[in-house]
């Protein structure tokens, strides 16, 4: 028993040993606060989320506060969390469109923003309440309105870089997504955005290349960033093939049922993924988001036995499309019709995870609302008619009134 009492207590000794050096090790003693601050440039596409760490900050701060500026030296600057660094938000209850403040988190000193938008772009500084900066990010998120997308398996090459005099405009590729399939062919791409390189950039501004920032970056002047507004993310895909990973996934509840209804002598369907049931009304658009994913992942459609790839169905490739997956991977039904009923399939990152079953309907009671894409049409459509109408009714009156004052027409009255 004296043998294992001492490992015991040897092993005792080596954890609390192991727990002092862990202790003693922190990262904001290792990295000490710039005297001058600069800006890190960082880079994103529109409805990424993305994180900004604060890597330095004095001892005695117990709480950080993040602050954003549009442009630097500005008067107008948001604060972005409470005093005392509590701000929690999910990323699940962030929608597109919601304003900064409620698409931010503060976790560990660091911020979180989701679903990034290029009016987000700007300088965010890490401080304290006192308004003292420690660190600063110059973020610039560019929009995917204008993406091209490059097929390489139909030949097409990525675009050429431009240069203006000494200013050298390129795209930079991040790496290539997993293939968004297992077990038949798949695609993957990579995202690329937009960068420069000159040497008249503001020296206030961090950069991991020399004189290379982001197009949207603060640190380009006015005028060059004019010449560079043309070039625009890029989007690169091509195909790909790999097996898939054998998993057992094993539902009791379903698989009692399956036995039990087997037993009766009929086997049912059993979905291999969750599936969620909709009803859509007939002739009105439907967004189909894939649970879980982000634009930076390897998403893809499938439609029962179809497989929806995207150098047919990725926006822009028809301007006519009616079935379309737009660049944030959301499948767009345009105008619903009977032949849309089915499965759709969604995978992310190579894995099928989820099912919609979409059944279409020409019936039935449909609550309006002025968020509907069909409600703000027919109020649009309703308003122009209204405009015209009236504007021929003033024409006709204007004119009657000049007849009548210069007695050049004849009178209609009987």
């Amino acid at each position: 028993m004296n043998l294992v009492h001492t490992t015991v207590l040897l092993w005792a000794w080596g954890s609390l040993q192991a727990f002092e050096i862990v202790e003693k090790e922190n990262i904001f003693q290792r990295t000490p606060c710039p005297a001058f601050l600069m800006f890190d440039n960082a880079a994103y596409l529109a409805d990424m989320s993305f994180e900004l760490p604060c890597h330095c900050k004095p001892e005695e701060v117990s709480a950080v506060v993040w602050y954003y500026q549009k442009h630097l030296g500005s008067s107008h600057t948001k604060v972005l969390t409470d005093f005392d660094g509590r701000v929690l938000t999910e990323a699940a209850q962030v929608r597109v469109g919601s304003d900064m403040l409620v698409r931010f988190s503060i976790r560990m000193f660091s911020l979180l923003v989701f679903r990034a938008q290029p009016e987000d772009s700007g300088l965010y500084f890490c401080g304290t309440r006192k308004g003292d900066y420690f660190y600063a990010y110059d973020v610039d998120i560019q929009s995917s309105e204008g993406m091209v997308a490059t097929f390489k398996d139909q030949g097409q090459e990525p675009f050429a870089d431009d240069y203006h005099g000494s200013l050298h405009v390129f795209t930079t590729f991040w790496e290539w997504t997993p293939c968004d399939r297992c077990g038949v062919r798949g695609e993957q791409w990579r995202i690329g955005l937009c960068y420069l390189q000159s040497p008249d950039l503001s020296p206030r501004y961090r950069k991991t290349l020399p004189d290379v920032v982001s197009c949207g970056s603060q640190a380009v002047p006015r005028k060059l960033r004019a010449k560079a507004r043309d070039h625009t993310p890029e989007l690169l895909v091509q195909s790909c093939m790999v097996p898939c990973r054998k998993t057992t996934m094993t539902r009791d509840g379903v698989m009692a049922i399956f036995n039990y209804i087997s037993k009766a002598g009929s086997r049912p369907w059993v979905p291999q993924v969750p599936v969620q049931f909709h009803q859509q009304r007939l002739g009105h658009g439907l967004i189909i988001s894939c649970p879980g994913a982000r634009p930076e992942h390897a998403v893809a459609w499938d439609k029962d036995h179809q497989y929806l790839y995207r150098t047919q169905y990725l926006k822009g490739v028809n301007r006519s499309m009616r079935v379309f997956i737009d660049h944030g991977n959301h499948l767009h039904i345009r105008f619903t019709q009977l032949d849309d009923r089915g499965i759709y399939y969604c995978w992310r990152q190579g894995v099928r995870i989820a099912g919609f079953r979409l059944g279409v309907t020409s019936r039935g009671h449909y609550k309006a609302s002025f968020s509907d894409p069909e409600t703000h049409a027919a109020l649009e459509l309703t308003l122009i008619g209204y405009l015209l109408i009236t504007a021929v009714f003033a024409t006709i009156h204007l004119c009657r009134c000049c007849c009548y004052l210069f007695r050049c027409c004849p009178n209609f009255s009987p």
